[in-house]
This record gives C-alpha cells, structure tokens and sequence, in this order.
C-alpha cells in the first residue's frame, strides 16, 4: 500500500495532518459543535491510526458531502422542522451513530490483518451513512412522500417516508462512496475485490439497502419511540456492513 496501514510513521504523520485539517475547516464551516468536533477527532485517530490515511478520506468525504447536503437549501428545511440543528452543525452523538459502525469495522481490520476486504466493509458501512444522509436531506424536500411499510401517501420529513428524489439521491450517496473506495483501492495497490468487481458492487448495495433498513426502522420501530434516530442510524449501518462482511468473507 501506499505506506503500510495501521501504526507507522508515515501514515501517522497523514493521519495527524488531516485530523488538523478536520478540525481547522469544521470549525470554520460550523460542519460539527464542539462535543461533535471531538467525537470525530477520535474516530479519525482510530480510522487513520489502525486502518489507513486513505480510509479516513473516505469518512471525511462523508462528512463533507453530508455537510453539503444539510445545507442545501438549508433556509426552507428550516423553516419546516426539518433541519438537523439551528445552524446545520452535528453533534457527538450523530459522529458516534454515523461513525461508530465504520470505527469497529477498522479495529477488526487491525486485529486480524485483515485490511484489503476490511476496506471493503469500511467502505460499505460509510457508504449507509452517506446513502441515508442524502436520501434524508434530499428526499424531505420532494412533496411525493410515501411510508415504505405500506406505500400510502405521508407528510416529507416523517420517519420511514421515501420519495422520488430521497431514493435517487441514496442511490447517489452510495455510488460516490462505492466510485471513492474503488479509487483508494487503485491507489494502494488494488485487490481482487476491486479487479473483480465485486467490492465496488457491495459497496453499492449495502449502501443502498442499509438505507432501505433505516426507513423501515424508523417507520416501524422510531414512529413509535421504540429506537431514536442515532439507535436506527446505527442499525442500519450495522446490517448494511453486517450484508457486505458475509458477502466478502470478511474478517
């Protein structure tokens, strides 16, 4: 790989760059407050520190592009009870519940020496958060709003609703995330996962159907105050990886 993963020098001192870059650029851009800045300081320390420099990439391109998606006619999903906060920021517990999934599957990774297809799953379990991130920021502004348990008509915003542009741009979160690790895999060496394709194709469909999980968790379960938004986050993150590890043999 480009430098070895895991703890040498040279990916250390990567690791330690960028976990500056994080905290100067969300600072600046209000990306996280500060229990969320902290929470993602050391998810970056264990994602860069025991996977790769490459692997804490992938997070952050997540972090960044959900950024985007929050703010993305920001004022209107405001204005109707749909934003995340006052000003977009995130905190600790939406880091743990989007990262602590990614987090474990890189400490397993290091524990068995088991990077190549631990990218894989990595990849695969950011690829939920991204795909649910964007179908949730995207979607609440689509008026064609259905229930995915029963297909009925429902208001944008209520949990377990899809729409048109919801499911499109799931789709879109977990293809970027499954085109990013395709091109951190080609950069570090490549793989037979990447030669065959079937880690980009996992990538993809875990990140697709992790998203599918949330709606039905929090149609099923978080309508009625059985799970929160992080607990169903985490949920269907878990299942999304849980799909790819079997699939990939994985660790």
């Amino acid at each position: 790989m480009l430098w070895d993963p895991g703890l040498n020098q040279g990916n250390l001192v990567v690791v330690g760059v960028l976990i500056v870059a994080l905290l100067l650029l969300s600072t600046r851009a209000k990306v996280l407050d500060k229990s969320g800045l902290a929470a993602a300081v050391v998810l970056a320390g264990v994602v860069g520190g025991l996977g790769h420099w490459t692997w804490l990439l992938l997070l952050l391109s997540f972090l960044a592009s959900s950024h985007f998606a929050t703010k993305h006619r920001f004022e209107e999903k405001a204005a109707k009870g749909m934003s995340e906060s006052g000003d977009g920021s995130r905190g600790w517990t939406n880091v743990v519940a989007n990262g602590g999934m990614p987090g474990l599957v890189v400490l397993v990774a290091f524990l068995f020496d088991a990077h190549h297809a631990g990218l894989w799953v990595f990849a695969a379990a950011v690829a939920v958060a991204t795909s649910d991130t964007w179908a949730s920021e995207f979607g609440c502004l689509d008026d064609r709003v259905r229930m995915i348990t029963t297909l009925k008509r429902c208001e944008p915003g209520l949990n377990g609703g899809v729409s048109p542009h919801g499911q499109l741009a799931a789709f879109g979160g977990a293809a970027l995330i499954a085109v990013l690790a395709t091109c951190v895999a080609f950069a570090t060496g490549g793989d037979s996962l990447m030669s065959s394709g079937r880690g980009p194709f996992m990538v993809l469909f875990a990140g697709f159907l992790g998203c599918q999980m949330d709606s039905v968790l929090g149609a099923v379960l978080e309508n009625r105050g059985l799970m929160t938004k992080g607990t169903v986050n985490a949920a269907s993150i878990l299942a999304g990886s849980l799909a790819a590890a079997i699939m990939l043999g994985f660790p």
